[in-house]
């Protein structure tokens, strides 16, 4: 570890949504006690980003030698963490990817802090996964429902806003909005048809199962979170013009009947959800935006069933489901590591 500060980070993918959200994340909770690298492609050199009230220069993650580094967070596409990933390793850094390529590797953990933290206990070096942004939401909703009444099945729904696909995606949802106010004929280039006024029933490529890799991110990695490879999970992802926060229709069944209203209070009372009183409704707009917490409304039984229910649940997909999360992990590693140094001086 550092000598001069409390810890050394890496943030690959600096200039993009959630690199930037990680860079102020990191800064609101270590500030100075933290030295920090901004890493990006070799077209981003020299470039500035924002770090708390202070500017950092772009390196170039090609040529970055990480010793020295305690941790570095990838937020750069599945390639670069392939390549670079494990390089950052073995120069001595924890990697917290942000990317899909590791998810299924039974021998990195998966983790989102509020399900299954427990897993980093003794965590010492290595990558660790950060899910997929419309997993990480759905299961910190879902965690308090399975450990008191065993989840059996999902369906969701999920309703996902541009920045899931990046800046580009933003800024191409605000010129097709423009345009059409000018009665112009959107020409779609990020995404396959116009996102301006539209819905889309299709993130990124189909499977030969009919499904897409989005929808299977959702079933497998909530299998893995929960421990539990026999929840049957179906998902429907849907990309919608919403510039910042995703939101999902959940309808989920469990093994043993749901007692009410108990298990509202379950949900009010866990670590990173916040349950809105019966007449709200939570939005991406009105409540997610720039928010921390995962907001669940719409909290409903099943008609005639005494074990499933519905929920409607909302988050900032580049917070929670994106930097927060990893921060979170961040958080918990570097805890452990100065109660470690602690007990050895």
């Amino acid at each position: 570890m550092s000598h001069t500060h409390e810890i050394t980070i890496a943030v690959v993918g600096a200039t993009g949504a959630v690199g930037e959200v990680a860079l102020e994340l990191i800064a609101e909770r270590w500030g100075r006690r933290a030295k920090v690298h901004a890493l990006a492609s070799e077209q981003s050199v020299g470039r500035e980003v924002s770090y708390g009230r202070q500017s950092l220069v772009v390196d170039d993650l090609a040529e970055f030698d990480f010793k020295g580094c305690d941790y570095a967070i990838f937020s750069a596409g599945s390639e670069v963490s392939k390549v670079h990933a494990p390089r950052a390793v073995q120069a001595g850094a924890i990697v917290i990817d942000n990317t899909s390529y590791f998810r299924q590797d039974e021998e990195i953990p998966l983790v989102v802090p509020e399900v299954n933290g427990g897993v980093l206990a003794d965590f010492r070096e290595g990558i660790i996964a950060n899910p997929n942004c419309s997993t990480i939401q759905m299961v910190t909703a879902l965690a308090p429902i399975h450990r008191a009444y065993g989840i059996d099945s999902i369906v969701v729904a999920t309703y996902q806003s541009v920045s899931g696909a990046g800046k580009a995606a933003m800024e191409e949802l605000g010129r097709q909005a423009m345009g059409r106010f000018n009665f112009q004929e959107p020409t779609p280039s990020v995404f396959k048809q116009p996102i301006g006024f539209n819905v889309i029933p299709l993130i990124d490529e189909l499977e030969d199962n009919g499904f897409s890799k989005e929808e299977m991110k959702m079933v497998n990695e909530t299998r893995r979170l929960f421990d539990d490879e026999t929840i049957s999970i179906h998902a429907t992802a849907v990309r919608v013009p919403v510039f910042t926060g995703h939101a999902e229709a959940v309808f989920v069944q469990t093994h043993r009947p749901i007692e009410w209203p108990g298990v509202k209070a379950l949900i009010a009372q866990a670590d990173g959800v916040c349950l809105c009183p019966d007449d709200e409704m939570a939005t991406p707009l009105t409540h997610a935006v720039d928010q921390d917490p995962v907001w669940v409304s719409r909290v409903r039984p099943a008609l005639g069933q005494d074990n499933a229910m519905h929920l409607w649940v909302v988050a900032d997909n580049l917070r929670k489901g994106a930097a927060l999360n990893a921060v979170q992990i961040l958080a918990l590693l570097v805890d452990a590591r100065l109660a470690s140094d602690a007990t050895l001086h």
